[in-house]
């Protein structure tokens, strides 16, 4: 399985996905890094380049309601299929809405690098 791990928006802090890449890398899978700072738009033309199974937007600042929403939007737009989901500074009260938004599984503040592993094991397993 190949994961795109993204930094979508203004965030600067990168150390935690750098940390949750190097966590799946070790488990065995393939993870391609974005950078700091892009646009949904960005992204989604990231995974498609790098042909990657599901996408990542590791997000701190707080808008991750409005991140996760134009990503809804923008794969959408391009009739992209493509799984998603949503980590970082994630208060748990807004994991419903992130899935609702289409989010394949959000991971809220707190959450561990095994955990991750454990769920993209489980995908790994029922593909």
């Amino acid at each position: 399985m190949k994961i795109l791990l993204s930094k979508p928006g203004l965030d600067g802090h990168d150390v935690g996905v750098k940390v949750l890449a190097h966590g799946l890398i070790d488990a065995g899978f393939t993870v391609v890094y974005t950078g700091l700072r892009k646009t949904i738009e960005e992204i989604v033309d990231m995974a498609i380049e790098n042909k990657v199974d599901i996408i990542g937007m590791s997000i701190l600042s707080g808008t991750h309601l409005i991140l996760a929403q134009k990503m809804k939007e923008v794969l959408a737009e391009r009739k992209i299929n493509i799984q998603w989901f949503v980590g970082g500074n994630i208060p748990a009260k807004h994991l419903e809405e992130l899935r609702k938004m289409g989010a394949s599984q959000a991971f809220p503040t707190g959450s561990k690098v095994s955990e991750v592993v454990d769920y993209f094991n489980s995908i790994k397993r029922t593909a």
